[in-house]
């Protein structure tokens, strides 16, 4: 039976490897960052056992380890990450062509693959994938089956797997984390009540009995949370607990998993138009060595616009049939 913490395992074991190479290259910060992140990954899952038993010790560790790692990221400095040269890559993407692109098409595939189908999956009697979400499972897997599928096609050593991957976490930098963090922030943000002072505040603003009027409420209330917050992860469940379920959902009967889907991806138009998200908008700046900071972003406004008014737009029509 596969386990998420199996696959937190792996990235544990990958991560305490960066941190290893670091250490040997004197890059003491990055060292003591991922080593302290792969801590985090490998206990999860004592940790969460203990808070169950009541013991809050593990927990306040973890805590801990969290402030170390946002008093650690301002020291990591980006510097150029040693690859081959130019002349070698261009004959290798010559000589590769098309299927370069098969390792990255195999993650989403497979993914929608597992979440599909893998409840059904068994060997015997007992169920292939364990307790936890099927998505998640469903991305690392296919995430390790693209790594290798990468290693068949370009005939590297499996080693370049964990090497390429260690320069291309070292090149992004702590920017790496702030999906994950700003997730846990939304739903902090969503357990201390935020979402119920959303909703009351949206309540008293706009009328709540109008479809239309609670649609771009919730629209809109995703895009400027993302906004303001840098990653639609954050601004789900506080936008989805203060207006999607007690307006949309429980008032005028929206389909969940259609006003879900559809509020994440308009979420995700917010994420085209903030220098908030970093690891979208700022670290390409950086590693192209772009002049305007804010380049990235007005390329993706002409896209994110025009999205933004077809979600709202699908949102109304699909939602509420």
């Amino acid at each position: 039976m596969l386990r998420i913490e199996y696959f937190y395992w792996l990235l544990a074991a990958f991560l305490l490897y960066a941190g290893w190479r670091n250490l040997a290259e004197r890059r003491y910060s990055h060292a003591a960052f991922w080593s302290l992140l792969a801590g985090l990954f490998a206990s999860g899952a004592f940790v969460l056992e203990a808070a169950k038993s009541g013991n809050p010790l593990p927990s306040q560790v973890a805590g801990a380890a969290v402030i170390l790692l946002a008093l650690l990221a301002p020291r990591m400095r980006r510097e150029h990450m040693a690859e081959a040269p130019e002349a070698e890559r261009r004959a290798s993407a010559l000589r590769l062509g098309h299927r370069l692109f098969v390792p990255a098409l195999l993650i989403p595939l497979l993914t929608v693959l597992v979440v599909a189908f893998g409840a059904k999956v068994s060997i015997g009697s007992a169920p292939l994938f364990g307790e936890g979400s099927l998505t998640l499972m469903g991305l690392a897997l296919a995430c390790l089956a693209s790594a290798i599928a990468a290693i068949a096609i370009t005939r590297a050593q499996p080693i370049m797997a964990a090497v390429e991957g260690r320069r291309l976490l070292d090149t992004v930098g702590w920017a790496a984390l702030l999906p994950l963090m700003l997730a846990a922030l939304g739903g902090v943000f969503a357990s201390s009540g935020v979402g119920e002072a959303v909703a009351s505040l949206v309540s008293a603003v706009i009328p709540a009995d109008s479809v239309i009027a609670c649609v771009l409420a919730y629209g809109m209330g995703m895009v400027v949370f993302t906004i303001i917050m840098g990653n639609a992860f954050a601004a789900f469940p506080v936008i989805t607990a203060g207006i999607g379920l007690p307006l949309l959902i429980q008032r005028h009967g929206a389909d969940p998993a259609i006003l879900g889907a559809i509020g994440m991806v308009t979420g995700y138009c917010g994420t085209l138009m903030t220098p908030m998200a970093a690891n979208f908008n700022l670290v390409p700046v950086a590693l192209l060595e772009l002049d305007d900071p804010n380049a990235v972003i007005r390329a993706q406004l002409p896209t994110a616009i025009p999205l933004l008014l077809a979600n709202l737009v699908f949102m109304y029509w699909l939602a509420f049939r």
